[in-house]
């Protein structure tokens, strides 16, 4: 795990956010995903800059996952280290109308 997605791991784990339970490196349909959250069918993907050279393979995958009813959110490195507390409010207003 990168740095970014250790802080953001450390808020998700063991049911501390909402009571709702997060995994981390969950595979579906062959892709890994950096969290999931089976509850409420929720992706949570940390992007790093390595990122940016795979666009296209981001979009085809997020497009299978997505065809599965599942709900993708992302965040950047830089949002997760300069504003931990933001990405945490953001999850968390995703996450009620879904539970």
């Amino acid at each position: 795990m990168t740095n970014s997605e250790k802080s953001l791991w450390e808020k998700l784990r063991t049911n501390k956010l909402l009571g709702l339970h997060f995994r981390r490196q969950q595979i579906i349909d062959g892709f890994i995903v950096d969290f999931y959250c089976h509850k409420i069918k929720l992706i949570i993907e940390v992007d790093g800059e390595i990122h940016q050279s795979r666009i296209e393979y981001d979009n085809l995958r997020e497009e299978i996952l997505t065809s599965r009813g599942l709900f993708i959110v992302r965040f950047s490195n830089k949002e997760i280290n300069n504003d931990l507390e933001s990405v945490l409010k953001r999850i968390t207003e995703i996450c009620m109308p879904l539970m």
